[in-house]
């Protein structure tokens, strides 16, 4: 029996165990660096399976590796299980949540990782039967949502020695897309200054959170003069407590992203000296707590190719009219023009045609090659580390916002379920090639050769930084 029908149909015979490996994810809805259950549940299951398991890896309680087979090629599959902050919903068309304010998966992490789990195993299935030589490795990656899990890896060599690796994110398209994204800093501020009663001695006082507030605007002034497709944004997180005490203590976060490495160091330079100008101006002082950081991303065509024929040679999932009916509500929550605007800015050729489309099950070709993304993934590393391909397939009704509450509740139920089948098929398929077909790696390889050509990647942590497993709480 051929290696790809061996691997497909474990996958088709295990979906009920699959799909409740994700909707038990999903429900945990865990934040980065603290996703102990759902990292358990998908190391401990490709252990069951097989695997040797390292957890733990990389100074994170969340991040594991599972590997099977011995020697060459040695070919990874990504995995990504970390929830959002705020997001929690049911699983359902209109807006509520299974607990107010909780974390929900509002990206459909819960999908990510257990596609490539599923895909591991169906892989090493195909192995055992057919005794292909080589090694299989999946990667158990925490907090992708904060740049974190993949680049502390990569710093410690987690992923040395890896041919070429292969991921799946849950989207609105089914296409093994080259745009790449930013680059990104992370970073938080903490200020300084003095308590004193803001009514009876405000002289006495200095305050921390006029530093953050000063800060804020020198960086708003600084955007003209940074390049045009950087971002900036920020959030405070603490900004006092009661308003007639001058707040002695402010911290605030900011992301940093710019199309290359080297243009965001520039403006995370500048943006240093707008710290210390703020302290200047409060008469305060400050500390930098630097998170993270990461590259662009590297797509690249030859996987792209690979993952793109796979697809359609598995064909696309078909929807019920239940589903269907599903999907046009949750669309009906969105604003009229949201969707119109969301499919112009993809610019996907004859993306008109799309406006009356629910659910998209063509399967397109990359369109978008030499194209930056407005955001950052910490995947991005791994691309500068060993060929890489990161795919989608249509998971949420066309022009969801990401990180929303509607695509938690798709990520949730049998819309998401196909998605997640049909992702876990596709990366097996493709994986399986790549041990079939030693042209196919070669290729992927010259391209990652040419496209890395007198360029080192460096990374952008110090050495000594430890994943902030606290990053998400709150601190002083």
């Amino acid at each position: 029996m051929a290696p790809k029908k061996i691997a497909l149909d474990w996958i088709e015979g295990n979906k009920e165990r699959i799909i409740e490996i994700s909707d038990a994810i999903w429900e945990y809805a865990e934040v980065g660096l603290q996703e102990y259950k759902s990292s358990a549940l998908l190391a401990d299951e490709l252990e069951k399976a097989g695997f040797s398991v390292e957890r733990g890896v990389a100074g994170m309680p969340t991040a594991f590796v599972a590997s099977y087979g011995s020697g060459k090629p040695v070919l990874g599959i990504l995995g990504e299980y970390d929830a959002l902050p705020g997001l929690s919903q049911k699983a359902i068309s209109r807006q509520e949540p299974v607990k107010e304010g909780a974390p929900g998966h509002g990206c459909g992490h819960n999908i990510y990782g257990t596609s490539g789990m599923a895909a591991a195993i169906a892989i090493k299935a195909a192995m055992e039967k057919e005794k292909l030589p080589g090694t299989i490795k999946f990667f158990g990656c925490p907090a992708e949502e904060t740049l974190v899990g993949k680049v502390f890896m990569v710093r410690d060599g987690v992923f040395d020695g890896l041919d070429a690796a292969i991921c799946h994110h849950p989207g609105m398209m089914n296409v093994s897309n080259l745009k790449s994204s930013n680059a990104m800093n992370s970073v938080k501020f903490h200020f300084y200054g003095k308590a004193a009663h803001a009514a009876g001695s405000p002289t006495d006082g200095r305050g921390a959170t006029d530093a953050i507030e000063l800060m804020n605007v020198g960086v708003n002034y600084m955007r003209e003069h940074v390049v045009q497709e950087a971002r900036i944004h920020y959030v405070t997180e603490d900004g006092g407590h009661e308003p007639n005490v001058i707040p002695p203590y402010g911290r605030s976060w900011y992301y940093v992203r710019a199309p290359e490495r080297d243009q965001v160091e520039q403006i995370y330079a500048w943006l240093l000296d707008m710290a210390k100008g703020a302290d200047l101006m409060a008469q305060t002082t400050h500390t930098v707590e630097f998170l993270t950081g990461c590259y662009n991303t590297l797509q690249n065509k030859a996987l792209s190719k690979v993952v793109t024929a796979n697809m359609r040679e598995i064909g696309a999932p078909a929807y019920t009219d239940e589903e269907l009916a599903w999907a046009a509500e949750l669309s009906g929550s969105f604003a009229p023009d949201h969707k119109r605007n969301w499919l112009r800015r993809t610019n996907r050729p004859r993306w008109q045609e799309l406006q009356d489309t629910l659910i998209d099950t063509s399967i397109s070709e990359s369109w978008n090659e030499g194209e930056k993304g407005g955001g950052s993934t910490d995947v991005a590393d791994v691309s500068w580390n060993t060929p890489t391909i990161e795919y989608t397939t249509a998971t949420g009704v066309l022009g969801t916002p990401g990180h929303s509450w509607q695509f938690a509740a798709v990520s949730g139920m049998s819309i998401g379920h196909k998605s997640l089948l049909f992702s876990a098929k596709t990366t097996a398929a493709s994986i399986l090639d790549l041990f079939a077909k030693p042209d196919l790696l070669k290729e992927a390889k010259e391209e990652f050769a040419e496209r890395t050509k007198g360029i080192e990647y460096k990374s952008p942590l110090p050495p000594d930084l430890k994943p902030p497993l606290n990053q998400l709480e709150p601190q002083k």
